[in-house]
């Protein structure tokens, strides 16, 4: 007989949309709108973005955060140029080469323990400027929050980004959490892109409560450029575009995409903190934002995942990721942390 498997921690992109969002799709549900974000409500969610990220701000709406990325790097790279950021990178390990095929761009990674890059990591990429043998480094990537659960703040922002400049190269950021950041720096997004000297942004929702629709932000001039041509290419140009559109204009109305990630956030250090008080299991990262990464016995996490399904982030240290998000109850943390705790103590008898 199949067990049945309980709402677990497997990822953000797991939780459903938040009622506020359907309720704002169902409201722009009526009528025709001329297509292709010729529309009043895309209109409206451009000009939100431009409040929020300056007046220089320049959006184009696309479905996934892959699609974010990629096509913000296309944007402004051209195929002898290389990508640098760390190993751990969505870019690097969760897009199935995509970066690659659709930039045509050289991606160089650096190991980095915590997810974080700094300009002292960057060294040994930075050599064959102006060299037709080599790859052109022009692009340094960062992920806000990191895929290791960790926050840049923004002076470690501020400081990559000046050492990226002085190469009169580009800082991209991945900002498929980048919620959960600001709600853990407890700053408006303004404060560690725009004003930290962030270039282009990939700004996600998806994880924090909407359906999908994601942002490519360029805030500095004159980077957008053709950029319509390379979205439409890529596939990304929605014909029905109010529908991503009044998504975000819900998100940001009354910041409910502040109260959906500080709850997210504070439910993972709930999770950290009622685990990690389990004798044998080891939190590994800080947990600044919705992420915990654990160690456990594998046979512990099998059966345990056969009731709260999470996934594997580094088998040969039996490594897990834990992820929290804007609908997580205590109710599922102690039920989690509870038969967690049972099977360790059954493991170490």
């Amino acid at each position: 007989m199949k067990k049945s498997v309980s709402r677990g921690f497997a990822s953000d992109n797991n939780a459903g949309i938040h009622p506020q969002i359907l309720k704002e799709l169902e409201s722009v549900n009526n009528g025709h709108v001329i297509a292709y974000g010729d529309d009043r409500y895309t209109r409206e969610a451009e000009e939100l973005f431009r409040i929020i990220f300056g007046p220089s701000t320049e959006v184009y709406f696309v479905f996934t955060g892959t699609a974010a990325n990629v096509l913000g790097l296309t944007g402004i790279t051209r195929s002898w140029n290389s990508v640098i950021t760390a190993f751990t990178a969505h870019i690097g390990q969760d897009e199935c080469g995509a970066p690659e095929k659709f930039t045509g761009c050289k991606l160089l990674t650096v190991d980095t323990g915590d997810g974080k890059l700094r300009k002292e990591d960057l060294g040994k990429h930075l050599h064959g400027f102006d060299f037709e043998h080599h790859s052109q480094p022009k692009v340094v990537s960062i992920t806000q929050a990191t895929e290791m659960g960790t926050v840049y703040t923004p002076e470690e922002i501020r400081d990559l980004a000046d050492f990226v400049h002085s190469y009169d190269m580009l800082l991209h950021m991945d900002g498929a959490r980048i919620a959960n950041a600001a709600a853990s720096l407890n700053l408006p997004f303004r404060d560690f892109t725009t004003e930290a000297g962030v270039d282009v942004l990939s700004f996600g929702g998806t994880k924090n409560g909407m359906m999908y629709g994601e942002a490519v932000c360029f805030l500095k001039e004159g980077l957008s450029e053709n950029f319509k041509y390379i979205r439409k290419q890529g596939m990304q140009l929605a014909s029905k575009m109010r529908y991503v559109s009044a998504q975000f204009i819900a998100y940001f109305r009354n910041d409910l995409w502040l109260e959906n990630a500080r709850h997210a956030n504070m439910m993972g250090r709930k999770l950290a903190d009622r685990i990690g008080k389990i004798e044998g299991v080891r939190i590994t990262q800080e947990v600044n934002a919705n992420g915990v990464f654990v160690i456990l016995p594998a046979e512990v996490a099998a059966e345990v995942r056969s009731r709260y399904f999470f996934y594997p982030w580094n088998e040969v240290l039996s490594e897990y990721r834990l992820m929290t998000s804007w609908d997580t109850t205590e109710k599922d943390i102690e039920g989690f942390a509870d038969l967690l705790e049972k099977k360790m103590k059954e493991f170490y008898g």
